[in-house]
């Protein structure tokens, strides 16, 4: 039996990327493609709407992290059993989903990441900015050696689950902010789930969303805190939500 697949969008002012995003999902693939508004400013919802996109609007602003809450739960609401994080800003490529879902279905993987950095020239090419490019290879390889992987990058927002994962990992007791990402990756190795990552393309572009210096700093303070979050919950020095599985 063929997996149920939905694609989830966590948006915020995207009305001049999802159209282009969405028509790059080769057609017929996904079941469902679920969008969740976080209060967008612009015509992100209407757009959305158009579209044929399941649309969950978010009252107010809640966080990147709250968006992907409500995401996962919207996509095990709706039973699937693949559900792949694509951001619908247009930086990355979402013709590649296809693949992220048949590594999972075929059992390799229970998570699949789209890698920006293949090598370092295409991936400052892209556009990444410079800070970002050295912090990425900074925490990714600490985070590496923390954890035994070999993921070529832990922050990338192109993401591939199996039900399983979210099912288990709790992602309720996360932050509501960008370091949501780095915890569901360590929850993830913390339970034992098996990782694999692809090179994808890449497009830094004026209308796609980018968080600040300012922003990137506090989301690098809160992957160390993280990294020695996992380090002392491994270790029996500490016992945390963010490490206690959803099924008990």
């Amino acid at each position: 039996m063929k997996s149920k697949v939905i694609i989830v969008m966590p948006a915020y002012n995207a009305a001049l990327t999802v159209e282009k995003t969405v028509k790059d999902i080769p057609e017929g693939f996904a079941d469902e493609i679920i969008l969740v508004d976080d209060a967008s400013k612009d015509g992100t919802v209407t757009i959305a709407k158009n579209l044929g996109l399941t649309v969950i609007s978010h009252e107010k602003n809640r966080g990147y992290g709250a968006n992907q809450k409500t995401c996962y739960d919207m996509a095990l609401n709706h039973n699937a059993d693949i559900v792949i994080m694509i951001h619908p800003d247009y930086q990355y490529d979402s013709r590649l989903a296809p693949v992220f879902a048949e590594i999972i279905e075929k059992d390799i993987c229970d998570i699949v990441l789209g890698s920006r950095v293949r090598t370092r020239r295409e991936c400052l090419q892209s556009g990444m900015p410079l800070y970002k490019y050295i912090s990425n290879r900074f925490l990714t390889i600490i985070e590496n050696l923390a954890t035994g992987q070999n993921l070529s990058e832990w922050h990338t927002g192109y993401r591939a689950y199996s039900r399983k994962v979210l099912e288990k990992i709790p992602y309720r007791n996360n932050s509501n902010d960008f370091v949501f990402d780095s915890q569901f990756l360590f929850q993830t190795v913390y339970f034992g789930f098996r990782i694999g990552d692809l090179p994808v393309p890449c497009r830094y572009i004026e209308e796609a969303s980018s968080i600040n210096l300012r922003r990137s700093i506090v989301y690098g303070l809160g992957t160390m805190k993280t990294l020695l979050q996992f380090m002392l919950q491994k270790l029996g020095l500490a016992k945390l939500s963010i490490f206690e599985s959803q099924h008990g």
